[in-house]
């Protein structure tokens, strides 16, 4: 097996545990070959990251764990900005700042859980949600995805991100969100996973 070092940057307690289980996954795959490390997600709010000289900061510190041949990748909502905008910026900001690694950025659509919305099918009856779960219309333009992953559990908790991370385990290429979405998980993995 190739091992392949990847740091990550994330902003939510819910990705510090999901983005780990989702790059297995994906690499798993789309390139079994590769054996991932992944030290623990560095946890950075999205103003930290945005803001003047915030990414150039975190970078200067997780970059470190990683050698030129492995990457570093950054994982953020897009909250209100427009992800085709703010992706770009944030990676020529690691470039400049950071020309001796691999970074790729990856912004959510809204936020995060969106994708969990768009791989609904395939989380249905698992972690308490309903079994009769389908894919809700545009789900990456939906707002408070939270909110629905917790409207459509039959356990009467709330989701929690910091303890439920988990549903990114059941997101299958041939079922998940890929799929159900325009290719907007595996697409944007796939294309990432070759830059890595």
């Amino acid at each position: 097996m190739t091992p392949l070092r990847i740091a990550t940057i994330v902003e939510g307690q819910g990705e510090v545990a999901a983005v780990p289980v989702l790059l297995r996954r994906i690499a798993a795959e789309l390139a079994p070959e590769v054996w991932l490390e992944l030290p623990r997600p560095h946890r950075v709010s999205r103003p930290t990251v945005v803001g003047k000289d915030g990414l150039e900061s975190v970078l200067a510190v997780v970059a470190e764990q990683v050698d030129q041949a492995d990457g570093v990748l950054v994982l953020l909502d897009a909250d209100d900005d427009c992800p085709a905008a703010l992706g770009p910026s944030l990676l020529a900001r690691s470039q400049i700042c950071r020309p001796d690694r691999r970074v790729s950025v990856v912004i959510a659509n809204r936020e995060f859980e969106a994708w969990f919305l768009a791989a609904a099918a395939s989380l249905a009856g698992r972690r308490g949600l309903r079994t009769d779960l389908t894919t809700p219309a545009d789900p990456e333009r939906r707002r408070d995805c939270k909110g629905w992953l917790s409207a459509h559990r039959t356990d009467g908790h709330a989701y929690k991100p910091q303890v439920e991370p988990a549903p990114c385990r059941r997101l299958r290429g041939e079922h998940g969100a890929a799929r159900n979405h325009r290719g907007t998980v595996t697409g944007n993995y796939r294309h990432r996973a070759s830059k890595v």
